[in-house]
């Protein structure tokens, strides 16, 4: 049974820093994830990752438990997202060869040929650039709900917003992408 993440909570704020440990190494991968995706580079989401999880053990007696430790600590971890958007120059088009690597995709892969994964990266190239070319109110959004799986509630928990507002920046978000991405339909 797995201990809930209010009681580590607790027994961190005692001094049991072990606990903590437990915390992250549960929550480091999802963190992890939001972040590469929310801005685009390894180095950085690494980055971002390290400081969320700084951030809230520093401030880990501030947290009240009126909402769940998960969406407190999405929530640092979008403004950390935020603050290292506000100080990257713009990034560069990533290679194909930096896809694969980067996306775990072995050009010699017998599963499928190097043509059909090369188109694959493509699309996932032009999806992710839609995504990147988004607003960035919209951009978390789809990526905590898409990405991440959040359900509403959790996602307007965690960026302090109505649901309503949620789903109408997902729909939104969501539209755009698919008109930016329409014209590659046939091509991809």
């Amino acid at each position: 049974m797995e201990t809930p993440d209010s009681q580590l909570v607790e027994r961190t704020l005692l001094g049991e820093t072990d606990a903590f440990g437990i915390l992250v190494r549960r929550w480091e991968r999802p963190i992890y994830s939001l972040a590469v995706r929310m801005l685009g580079r390894d180095e950085d989401a690494h980055d971002v990752c390290q400081e969320t999880f700084l951030s809230a053990y520093r401030n880990l007696n501030s947290f009240r438990g009126e909402a769940k430790f998960s969406s407190w600590l999405y929530r640092i971890a979008i403004n950390c997202c935020h603050s290292k958007l506000r100080r990257l120059p713009d990034a560069p088009d990533l290679s194909i060869e930096t896809q694969f690597e980067e996306y775990g995709i072995e050009p010699t892969d017998a599963r499928q040929g190097i043509e059909d994964q090369v188109h694959e990266a493509q699309k996932a190239s032009h999806v992710r650039k839609a995504l990147a070319a988004l607003p960035y109110e919209m951009r978390q959004v789809i990526i905590m709900k898409e990405y991440e799986g959040l359900k509403f509630h959790e996602i307007a928990e965690v960026l302090g917003i109505p649901v309503s507002t949620v789903k109408t920046r997902l729909y939104t978000g969501l539209t755009y992408m698919r008109k930016r991405l329409e014209h590659l339909k046939d091509v991809l």
